[in-house]
């Protein structure tokens, strides 16, 4: 099939400089020949990659090993992770930011820098950094977690990386996705609720210079309109992700997977294709339940508040 799609390949490319040279009425063809072209190269580059077992990064880790969980934050992402860490055969990659250190120099970029072949991340030169991105990911895990067993699963917490979904997903075909969605007016107010004093956030940032901890009381309406900004670009980044991947991946809403822990759980790892044991995945669950969480290691201001009623369980 490779030497078929490659003398495929070489006849388009020959059929492209003929076209070149003739006249403008083949212009339409030329460019559905291009569109051919790049779709035949890219299909040869999927099958050596099968064939040589070049799924990973020599030193690296498999990128079909790995689960994003992307979304926003104060949307239960700790909370998943923390149980789909208890399961035998994982491991856990927390926050690394990958996501935001590509995404928000990819999307804050002039139109006319991404147009350009000399700007690192130029549209023009896109299959090159796009391997670059890769390469970076996958080294990275491999040093954060160097004991990770091949046979292991990386549970990957990035919601605070959501804005660059889009760029890991191409970069990661093979990858596992979860999208994790909460009701954006419960996030916000978690979110409230923890940067007013005596919340978790709030405390976090006692003593450090150049911290806005009085915008919460001084300018309400502004602080919650940032955090809904926030919260729509991960949130629309990371849909754009999920639509597009062709992986396995699972859209899963916080507010059922409070009501319904288990199932939302079986149906997780169902749909991702991941074998788990029941009774390992009721364990797990049983554990991290909001009920049998100790009252000294429940943050103040990890419930929410929304429309004027306390959220059930305000798990983050």
């Amino acid at each position: 099939m490779l030497e078929g799609l490659r003398a495929r390949a070489l006849g388009l490319g020959r059929a492209l400089r003929r076209a070149g040279k003739r006249s403008r009425t083949l212009t339409r063809a030329y460019g559905r020949l291009v569109g051919e072209r790049e779709r035949v190269y890219l299909e040869l580059g999927r099958l050596r990659s099968r064939l040589a077992g070049e799924g990973k990064r020599s030193g690296g880790v498999d990128p079909g090993t790995m689960i994003w969980i992307f979304g926003s934050g104060r949307s239960g992402s700790t909370w998943l992770r923390s149980m789909m860490g208890e399961i035998g055969g994982v491991r856990v990659w927390e926050e690394p930011m990958v996501g935001r250190l590509f995404g928000e120099f990819y999307a804050r970029a002039p139109k006319e820098n991404l147009r350009s072949a000399d700007f690192v991340m130029g549209d023009p030169i896109r299959k090159g950094w796009i391997e670059s991105v890769r390469n970076f990911v996958l080294d990275g895990a491999r040093y954060s977690n160097p004991r990770l067993g091949a046979q292991e699963y990386l549970v990957i917490k990035e919601p605070n990386g959501s804005v660059g979904a889009p760029l890991l997903m191409e970069a990661l075909p093979e990858s596992r996705m979860i999208l994790l969605v909460r009701d954006p007016r419960d996030v916000v107010a978690s979110v409230l609720d923890a940067a007013r004093e005596g919340g978790w956030l709030y405390e976090s940032r006692a003593g450090k210079t150049g911290t806005k901890r009085g915008k919460v009381e001084a300018r309400p309406n502004a602080f919650v309109r940032e955090r809904a900004n926030v919260y729509r670009r991960g949130v629309e980044s990371a849909r754009r992700a999920y639509d597009a991947h062709e992986g396995p991946k699972v859209l899963v809403r916080y507010e059922d997977l409070r009501a319904d822990t288990m199932n939302e759980m079986r149906r997780i790892y169902s749909t991702l294709g991941i074998p788990v044991d029941e009774g390992e995945l009721g364990r797990a669950v049983e554990k991290h339940s909001w009920e049998n969480v100790p009252e000294g290691e429940r943050k103040a201001g990890a419930s929410s508040t929304a429309g004027g009623r306390r959220v059930a369980g305000g798990r983050t």
